[in-house]
């Protein structure tokens, strides 16, 4: 478990969160005064977003491109809080930042991918947010680390941060790849099993990096029972200065909010329990049982480590393995999984055969010594 405590949950933010999935949309930098305000009044006339979103500082990956208008953008910001009702959040990277939201009177404060892999700036912003009664949002690193993401959110905790959500936004991808960041859906939901009472909100935008894969993100997002969604939004994004792909139009904005399929936690319908139950008593019985194989594949394993040590015999044996690897392959297609989840179970099968054979190889060794 995490040391995240009294972690409050969204309905206790402000009032008329409620307990659906809070929206948040705006666009991803704040560019001009008009930008602002048409972005956000069309957003407001929607009646489903809660939260104005935007960047006012954008440092870029290399220097040279729009890099955000700075303090201009919060008196807008400011205007647009005015004008339509809705709360604000800005991303923070600098304690200055911070000093400057409050003084501009934004609701809700983010943390960018980039900080929160950085433990001595998330410690220096957690340090200078004691005392500021204001919601903080931590995205997720850049890359897959979730404890480097757990981290940053305990120091904001620690730092008396109650008011605290975590924003997935995908990971940096090395491969190539049609999404803009891999989603790797494992790890928040690792983080909500490690803390039940963090709310965990999806940013589809910037995991896709086309408004063409927004739609199946956002949806598998509600599928998993994620507590909001972070949408990046600008009255015409053929005009933005950053992002342009990625930024939906209000009125795509509605269409997507109106389609999604929100599905319950659970329901009342004792046939239906009694059903989901039988099969989930099944599921465990097969766990069971597929624990108990694994664990006699792995004691064969051992023997053949033994046989190895004996005849000085290679640990890895390649044409072995390419041959398990074609035939289990091959097996599990003509059994309706899928190649990419078969050599991945396999890869992980055969880690651990190796360093059983590696243990047993060198204890034999050892004891000739």
């Amino acid at each position: 478990m995490t040391k995240l405590k009294n972690i409050a949950p969204l309905k206790k933010w402000f009032k008329g969160i409620g307990d659906s999935p809070l929206i948040i949309a705006g666009p991803c930098s704040a560019e001009s005064e008009e930008q602002m305000l048409t972005t956000a009044k069309q957003i407001a006339a929607l009646g489903k977003v809660k939260i104005f979103r935007t960047g006012i500082w954008k440092p870029r990956t290399r220097p040279g491109s729009f890099e955000g208008v700075g303090v201009q953008g919060l008196k807008w910001l400011q205007q647009v809080k005015k004008e339509t009702g809705l709360l604000t959040a800005v991303e923070v990277a600098r304690p200055e930042h911070i000093d400057l939201a409050v003084k501009y009177d934004v609701d809700v404060l983010w943390i960018g991918a980039r900080t929160t892999a950085n433990p001595f700036s998330v410690q220096e912003l957690a340090d200078h947010m004691k005392g500021i009664d204001k919601p903080v949002l931590v995205k997720n690193p850049i890359n897959p680390d979730l404890q480097l993401w757990i981290g940053a959110l305990e120091r904001f905790n620690k730092a008396g941060i109650e008011k605290l959500a975590a924003v997935h936004r995908g990971f940096y991808p090395f491969e190539s790849t049609s999404l803009r960041n891999i989603p790797k859906w494992e790890i928040p939901i690792e983080l909500k099993s490690l803390c039940h009472n963090l709310p965990i909100i999806c940013d589809p935008s910037h995991i896709a990096g086309s408004t063409d894969y927004i739609p199946e993100i956002s949806q598998k997002a509600i599928d998993l029972n994620m507590d909001g969604l972070m949408i990046e939004t600008h009255y015409n994004p053929l005009i933005a200065l950053s992002d342009a792909n990625q930024q939906l139009t209000p009125n795509e904005l509605d269409y997507l909010l109106k389609t999604l399929i929100y599905k319950k936690v659970s329901t009342n319908d004792e046939n239906f329990a009694n059903a989901l139950e039988s099969l989930r008593n099944s599921i465990d019985s097969i766990d069971q049982q597929m624990i108990e194989l694994l664990a006699k594949r792995m004691n064969v394993v051992e023997e053949i480590g033994k046989y190895k040590s004996q005849k000085q015999v290679t640990i890895l044996q390649l044409r072995r393995w390419e041959k398990i690897v074609t035939s289990r392959v091959r097996l599990g297609k003509t059994l309706g999984l899928s190649e990419d989840f078969v050599k991945k179970l396999l890869q992980l099968v055969h880690k651990e055969s190796i360093q059983r054979q590696t243990e047993v190889i060198s204890k034999n060794q050892s004891s000739k010594e």
